[in-house]
């Protein structure tokens, strides 16, 4: 069961693994609509996303097999997982997409995973790594639909709410849903909401919530490689029905804008899928109600910095 005591277990698990990544708090004229926002700067942790928190919770709550671990990953999960595998020791092999950036597949390489690269999307990879799994009993971290994996996830909730407290919605960007899966289970069903925000082409959440059910979509979109999942993950639709999740989709262009807004005014690098959350409160698809205390979760800054376009403001 995914809920605040498990997340707190995992907390203390995972204090010798993790980095507490730091907030930052931005005045009410600094951001559209004049709401007050604070960011959870989580790209600032290791390996560049959030992934690490579930990985390291996995691999330290279950038996790891002569075989290492195995995982299938658009590039963020790869490399938590074979980060976590080589801080613990053991053996770890990676199944990417053949899309894959290539700084994705060079950090996986990094932290001295065996990387198996091959189909045209994340659903592909998943398929060969569990055939892995089958032949060699390899423990298989999943991105997004394990409950460890969703325990892990959920710290950054819990410390989101211990260093910003008060916050009366924290938007979080979607892809399987681990994030928001986790943060959801913490928040519960507080005064805190959380607000699910996906890619036009990768809206696997609102494809759920729609059909009752987790369901098949096509992915794209310049946020596959990190917001890519086919569907999203049984764990996370169950908390995002008992949470009552509001789910809200960012175009591409709204997401390339959050990215430069970011660099431009705080110089800070976030990949397509990590200001995600962003591009929805900066260009007005999600809109905060009066006196809203916000938070936002950057998620990700695996990304080539010279893809981020300067856009000319001061």
């Amino acid at each position: 069961m995914i809920d605040p005591a498990a997340i707190e277990a995992a907390a203390r698990r995972l204090i010798p693994h993790i980095r507490r990544t730091p907030v930052l708090h931005l005045g009410p004229g600094e951001l559209p609509g004049g709401a007050e926002v604070t960011l959870k700067l989580e790209f600032l942790q290791h390996t560049g996303s959030f992934k690490p928190r579930g990985a390291f919770n996995t691999l330290l709550t279950q038996a790891v097999a002569p075989a290492g671990v195995v995982a299938a990953s658009g590039g963020n999960h790869g490399a938590a997982v074979a980060f976590a595998a080589q801080r613990l020791g053991t053996a770890a092999t990676i199944f990417v997409p053949q899309p894959t950036p290539a700084t994705k597949v060079a950090r996986i390489r990094f932290y001295g995973a065996t990387v198996v690269q091959g189909g045209a999307a994340y659903s592909e990879a998943l398929e060969a790594c569990r055939a892995h799994q089958a032949r060699t009993g390899a423990l298989d971290v999943h991105a997004y639909d394990q409950e460890s994996v969703l325990a892990g996830q959920g710290t950054v909730g819990r410390e989101f709410e211990h260093d910003a407290p008060g916050l009366t919605h924290v938007l979080v960007a979607v892809g399987g849903g681990g994030l928001i899966g986790g943060v959801a289970a913490w928040y519960g069903t507080g005064s805190t909401q959380v607000v699910a925000v996906e890619p036009e082409a990768c809206p696997t959440l609102h494809a759920a919530r729609l059909a009752g059910r987790p369901a098949p979509v096509a992915t794209g979109g310049i946020a596959a490689d990190s917001l890519g999942a086919r569907q999203a993950g049984g764990l996370t639709f169950e908390i995002a029905q008992r949470a009552g999740i509001e789910c809200v989709l960012v175009s591409d262009d709204e997401i390339r804008a959050a990215q430069t807004w970011l660099w431009d005014r705080l110089r800070l690098i976030a990949e397509p899928g990590g200001a995600t959350a962003l591009a929805a409160l900066l260009d007005g698809a999600w809109k905060p109600p009066p006196g809203a205390r916000v938070g936002v979760v950057l998620c990700g800054a695996n990304t080539d910095p010279a893809t981020v376009s300067w856009g000319g403001e001061v």
